[in-house]
């Protein structure tokens, strides 16, 4: 089985090293070259075509942010992941990498002198991300661990009523995610007469950068989450970076909490405890959408929302950045639907538009 040949850019010869080591120790995958700017990337690119790129942001002679927009000249379609800090100035320009044509992102270790965390962040988090976009045998990212029978790619008849009422849309994604939600938000009209809620898989501060990036180009807000927001019609929320975000009923009012419970897929924020969350509260009257994205977070919720009345979309697989996470949704039979990513605000709206003439109790 051919390896996985990764092209490593960033001008620390710690992290290129560190980055070299780490990965060559894995069978399958071969470090094929590396690079200090993203001028000498270029280069390499030509001469040694990697599957997979690994990119800093701050370089000198070309940072990360031009190199990217350079391949994407030549090389439309080889998966990028930016490997930067976690500051503020780092989430808005990876997020700008993301934009240009990047595929995803990993957040150096603080302390890089610490090689245990270094090692471990490396196997853990970049690791999955190369041989998931690479497209690896090893990395199957469609199907749950225990699948119910598979289903096709056609919607799955809906359990509910024609005049089903929605009162929550609820958003699950990841890989692929920033792009994904800046293509799906700006068509979401500024009268949509329910509150949005939002786990993407990211970091602390990244999560922030992101709604207001958002919130410039969407026609609604775009908030990330805190304890206590009130949930509002014609709002979103995002999921706060390492805090769960789960909604309670105070009174007459639905508010957001978050909290620091274990990981659950691997991710805080997780889909699946949101998506417990509204089913809990909401019952019968949410609408959850799966969005593109590595593993199976948001299958068990999916499950949880249907099971209570609720409705599922999926995204499909061919406009997923990876379709592990709708995949798994559809593969267990879970969705309603499976909405190519063009067409899932509309969707989303058309269903959030039904029977908002005639509410009911929850």
């Amino acid at each position: 089985m051919p390896k996985i040949r990764v092209l490593i850019v960033d001008d620390s010869v710690v992290i290129r090293r560190l980055l070299t080591d780490e990965l060559n120790k894995d069978s399958d995958i071969e470090v094929v070259g590396t690079a200090a700017t993203g001028k000498i990337a270029l280069a390499k690119v030509q001469q040694t075509p990697p599957d997979v790129v690994t990119m800093d942001i701050e370089m000198p002679e070309m940072d990360g942010l031009t190199a990217v927009s350079e391949i994407r000249k030549t090389h439309p379609k080889l998966p990028i992941i930016m490997f930067s800090t976690l500051s503020q100035r780092a989430a808005k320009e990876t997020l700008e990498a993301l934009s240009r044509g990047a595929n995803d992102y990993v957040t150096k270790p603080a302390n890089v002198g610490s090689a245990t965390l270094a090692m471990q962040r490396v196997r853990e988090e970049l690791l999955p991300k190369i041989k998931t976009l690479a497209n690896h045998p090893s990395v199957s990212q469609s199907k749950p661990a225990h699948p119910k029978p598979a289903v096709s790619s056609a919607p799955v008849v809906p359990l509910m009523k024609k005049d089903h009422r929605v009162d929550i849309v609820a958003i699950g994604i990841s890989t692929g995610g920033p792009n994904a939600l800046a293509e799906v938000m700006p068509h979401i009209p500024k009268d949509c007469p329910v509150p949005i809620l939002i786990v993407q898989h990211m970091p602390p501060v990244f999560t922030k950068c992101l709604a207001e990036r958002l919130s410039m180009k969407a026609n609604i807000p775009i908030h990330e989450g805190r304890p206590g927001d009130v949930l509002t019609a014609g709002q979103a929320w995002i999921a706060p970076g390492d805090y769960h975000m789960v909604v309670k009923r105070e009174g007459t009012q639905i508010v957001l909490a978050m909290n620091q419970d274990p990981p659950e897929n691997s991710c805080r924020p997780a889909v699946d405890v949101m998506f417990r969350s509204v089913a809990k509260v909401y019952r019968a009257h949410v609408l959850a959408a799966v969005l593109t994205g590595m593993g199976q977070d948001g299958m068990r919720g999916a499950e949880v929302i249907r099971e209570a009345g609720g409705q599922v979309l999926a995204q499909d697989e061919a406009s997923s950045v990876v379709w592990g996470m709708p995949g798994a949704v559809v593969h267990a039979g879970f969705s309603h639907a499976v909405v190519p990513l063009s067409q899932m605000a509309t969707e989303i709206m058309r269903k959030v538009r039904v029977g908002q003439a005639q509410p009911v109790t929850v």
